[in-house]
């Protein structure tokens, strides 16, 4: 069976298609996107502005004509913090959906930290033992720990590189003064979650998701995506205190030349590497792994865990509006 998921993110608009079925690994088929970074068509009030609705709603129109042509039978389509955080987010759905007739499903930030645990457990299996996942995304760092399939705390909070670029760094290179102080709002925003973390025991291992920690891990030395999924790469807490200040005195047109690092990434690769850093510092863990699925492949799976089950699972209600689906 060909799925699709459509993720409409804060750097990326992506859809992905893979051949899939239940109880065997998905297949990536084929993939879109485009860069397209809605926060950037925020007014001042934060509603998204009619351009860059019109970006969102001709990029749909593709995906689906997309997915159409390669014959997916079913497709998943969600947004998350640009949408979600927006002023006029509930219009722009409403809007999507009359234009396109997708009907997108906003996933709330613990939903989104919940889905992507899940596709780390289902990579790294039950021999890991207890995880503790990070993921950085655009606008939101979602931290997930458990030991069962579903995390058994879910956190996601503002602290997204896109958006910490956007309202810390706004010079490129940036000053001192606005990375010391973007480290200190890092660090406290960081301190509840970690806190309320850390009080359900250690974890066997620590992951990290999402292209802003494979673009770090690719920095600091780990193996090129071209070599497939299934090398081990790792990041380090030494690599990325070298690396922040490395980082720091660049500007984004030279981060250009590091392995990894896209044009849609230079500027923003900068906050990733600090609130990395800072949240490896604050859970006393050297290191992590880079886990290759993420949110995108949490909702394949779990779709097709429905479709095993001829129907809706009944996970926890941090996860238990995850059921809409558009079927071609």
């Amino acid at each position: 069976m060909r799925l699709g998921v459509l993720d409409i993110g804060s750097n990326t608009v992506h859809l992905l298609l893979v051949d899939a079925r239940p109880g065997a690994n998905p297949v990536p088929y084929a993939s879109h996107k485009r860069a397209l970074s809605l926060v950037q068509y925020l007014d001042g009030d934060g509603n998204i502005n009619d351009e860059g609705q019109t970006e969102l709603i001709e990029f749909i129109l593709e995906a689906w004509e997309f997915a159409a042509k390669h014959r997916a039978k079913d497709l998943l389509a969600f947004c998350t913090s640009a949408i979600r955080e927006s002023t006029n987010g509930a219009a722009v759905l409403a809007r999507v959906q009359h234009e396109t007739t997708i009907a997108l499903t906003e996933l709330t930030g613990d939903e989104e930290s919940a889905m992507t645990f899940f596709a780390v457990r289902r990579w790294h299996g039950w021999g890991a033992g207890t995880i503790l996942n990070l993921d950085i995304g655009g606008g939101s760092l979602e931290i997930a720990q458990g030991s069962n399939e579903l995390p058994d705390l879910a956190h996601s909070v503002p602290l997204g590189a896109g958006r910490l670029t956007r309202d810390w760094l706004t010079e490129d290179p940036p000053t001192a003064k606005s990375v010391k102080e973007l480290r200190k709002h890092i660090k406290a925003t960081l301190k509840g979650p970690v806190a309320a973390t850390q009080a359900l025991g250690a974890p066997n291992i620590v992951t990290g998701s999402s292209k802003t920690f494979r673009a770090l891990a690719r920095i600091t030395g780990a193996a090129p995506s071209a070599m497939g999924p299934y090398v081990k790469r790792e990041l380090h807490l030494t690599d990325l205190g070298l690396w922040s200040q490395r980082l720091s005195a660049m500007s984004s047109a030279d981060r250009l030349h590091l392995p990894g690092v896209s044009v849609a990434r230079a500027r923003q690769v900068l906050a990733g590497a600090l609130v990395a850093q800072t949240a490896l510092e604050l859970f006393k863990t050297q290191s992590l792994q880079i886990s290759p699925w993420a949110l995108r492949e949490g909702l394949i799976l779990r779709r097709l865990d429905q479709l095993v089950f001829d129907g809706p699972l009944d996970p926890p209600a941090h996860v238990g509006r995850l059921t809409n689906s558009a079927t071609l």
